[in-house]
């Protein structure tokens, strides 16, 4: 399962579907404009932004005022759904397969039933939340709750100091209003433990 990382594809993918969003009636916002509010490689987000286009989540314009919209209500688009997009198949995979697919036999029978149930542990939170909720800052009750469990912060792996991964997380910067001159200034990079996922 990759370490039950999310990867970089999927995160840029969730950012840019929630900076369209986050766009409201504003009209199409173009690639530039959120490759650079999210820190993003523009001629990756071009990709990642086509495969969005064909399977019906977002929609582009083309000329002066071109751009990407969303093609659907946020409310109907789950991080679930960008995700399976993003890494072209189920949420979770155990190597090339889904977890329903294994066919562990004798001893081994029984741990087919917990990569099964890691699937529906992603499933849960990923499918309930929509780009509606990150927007409005609404989290369902599933995310909430597992929030609220005294580990939820505290990570089990201890990461040597100067090798946390940094990549892809941008810190605070001005959010010009699509179609504005957007700022040039390097962004910070937080520092973040990875959770990666394929999942279906």
């Amino acid at each position: 399962m990759d370490g039950m990382r999310v990867s970089v594809k999927a995160d840029y993918a969730v950012r840019a579907v929630i900076e369209l969003a986050a766009a409201g009636d504003c009209g199409p916002v173009s690639a530039e404009h959120i490759a650079s509010i999210q820190d993003i490689p523009l001629k990756f987000l071009h990709n990642i932004l086509a495969e969005l286009k064909h399977e019906g989540i977002v929609k582009s314009f083309r000329g002066a005022a071109g751009g990407f919209v969303l093609a659907r209500d946020p409310a109907l688009i789950s991080l679930g759904d960008i995700i399976r997009v993003a890494n072209g198949g189920p949420l979770a995979r155990v190597g090339d397969f889904r977890p329903d697919e294994l066919a562990y036999t004798g001893h081994m029978a029984p741990l087919r039933d917990v990569w099964v149930a890691v699937r529906v542990g992603i499933r849960d939170v990923l499918d309930a939340v929509t780009v509606a909720d990150i927007c409005l800052g609404e989290l369902p009750e599933v995310v909430q709750q597992l929030l609220s469990r005294p580990d939820a912060w505290l990570p089990r792996v201890k990461l040597i100091p100067g090798q946390a991964p940094r990549a892809g997380v941008p810190g605070p910067r001005p959010r010009p209003r699509p179609g504005a001159t957007s700022p040039t200034a390097e962004s910070a990079l937080v520092a973040h433990p990875a959770s990666d996922s394929s999942a279906s």
